[in-house]
């Protein structure tokens, strides 16, 4: 039996959907175990396109148990939007193939209007946020005032609860000169939504447990990249929870020994969307062409993302963080026509060479990148499943790129489609 954490190591839009797809195929239970519906996946499965932001991958698959564990934050309505729209592409979502942990923290409509309120109000030093509430409704939750899913059962409960979490915004937005939240009016559009939701909610961790006994095969799905992270990311410049591996642990209820194999999604190039410091930018025509090829925009904010080369530095760093066990290299043909290759091997920084990114943001932005060179392939690798039908060049710049980072490939995608993949190992039987 393996027990699989998938997440990424750089920015986030690494082509983990691609990935989890491929590999819950295989697994029994997927699980998403962080993050709301500002991380994005696409999914194209015989010609469907489905695009999710709070279901689980697996939820598209016949017979497999699709999770949202208590790591999440929910926004009920875009949940319930979501599942509708797939079920209208005939997916079918029950109690037996989804579940909701009882313990999820709900984005409300005021989290939405704080987050957009801030990001405006910051002007040209905003984080670039997704404006869906995320980070407001994380900071509830650390501040012991959220409302949970289960708190919908209890009306009584639920009053001192609104009245607790008003208290704390309504203050913020009179402060800011905004209409003021009335509890009777959100407590109603609450109670609307219960019957949709609360037939999916269990405690995740007792679920956990007992497909443990029963032998399951489990995989855990993050969202966002390793480098977003709140505690390892380039702060303040994340997201608002723990990427990492070990989140999976804490944000489903299982311990850290359920965990057998941590996989790491790496794009061949790296990417990111909003602010924050990229050392390997490319504000120049490769740039502009890795982002064209690569078609480099978000799948929930459709916003273009900034493109560069290869930063083998933040990669390693994001493996000795996270416990990566290994690799699944992505879009590889995006750099199917370029002359030269290059990857970031370290920084330098005030005439000194080092070898992992600063802690503070003053230092990680001026940190310089130092390349090492190689020779492009000049031809397809589109559609490729075998290492060895790779051009030599591909070859030469895959190997080195695992020896820097000092983490085998398991696996390396040559396209979009599923299908197209070169697979070196399967997490599942290692």
């Amino acid at each position: 039996m393996k027990n699989i954490v998938v997440v990424g190591t750089q920015w986030g839009d690494e082509g983990k959907g691609k990935i989890v797809d491929w590999l819950s195929s295989e697994a029994d239970v997927v699980i998403r175990f962080q993050g709301g519906h500002n991380a994005g996946h696409t999914l194209v499965i015989d010609g469907v396109t489905y695009k999710l932001s709070l279901l689980p991958s697996g939820i598209v698959r016949k017979n497999k148990v699709s999770i949202i564990g208590n790591g999440v934050v929910v926004d009920p309505w875009a949940l319930i939007n979501e599942i509708k729209e797939l079920k209208s592409k005939g997916v079918e979502i029950n109690k037996k193939n989804f579940i909701i942990s009882e313990a999820v923290t709900l984005i409300l409509p005021f989290h939405k209007e704080l987050d957009e309120i801030r990001e405006d109000d910051s002007g040209k030093e905003n984080i670039g946020t997704t404006r869906r509430g995320i980070g407001p409704a994380y900071e509830d939750k650390i501040g012991r005032r959220s409302i949970r899913l289960m708190d919908l059962l209890n009306l009584d409960n639920l009053d001192k609860k609104l009245e607790k979490i008003l208290f704390h915004h309504n203050s913020i937005r009179k402060g800011l000169g905004k209409k003021v939240y009335n509890i009777e009016g959100l407590k109603e559009k609450l109670l609307k939504i219960v019957p949709d939701l609360i037939i999916y909610a269990r405690p995740v961790w007792k679920v956990i447990d007992e497909y443990k006994k029963q032998g399951k095969k489990i995989l855990f799905e993050g969202a966002q990249g390793i480098l977003l992270d709140v505690d390892h990311g380039t702060y303040p410049f994340v997201t608002s929870s723990n990427t990492v591996a070990s989140a999976a642990a804490t944000g489903t209820g299982c311990g850290p020994n359920t965990i057998d194999y941590v996989l790491g999604i790496t794009k061949a190039y790296t990417t990111r969307v909003g602010k924050g410091p990229f050392p390997t930018e490319l504000k120049s025509e490769i740039g502009q062409h890795l982002g064209t090829k690569g078609k480099e925009f978000g799948t929930v904010t459709s916003r273009k993302r900034r493109c560069g080369w290869f930063d083998g530095v933040l990669v390693k760093q994001a493996i000795k963080i996270s416990g990566i066990n290994g690799i699944a290299l992505t879009k590889l043909d995006v750099l199917d026509e370029l002359e030269e290759i290059k990857m970031c091997i370290s920084y330098k920084i005030n005439g000194k060479q080092i070898d992992y990114l600063p802690t503070t943001i003053e230092d990680q932005k001026k940190v310089e990148p130092i390349y090492k060179t190689f020779k492009g392939w000049k031809s397809s690798t589109n559609g490729i499943k075998k290492f060895n039908e790779l051009p030599k060049e591909a070859k030469i710049y895959v190997k080195e790129l695992e020896k820097f980072i000092e983490t085998k490939i398991a696996s390396i995608s040559t396209s979009p489609e599923r299908n197209d993949t070169i697979l070196i190992n399967n997490p599942f039987n290692n």
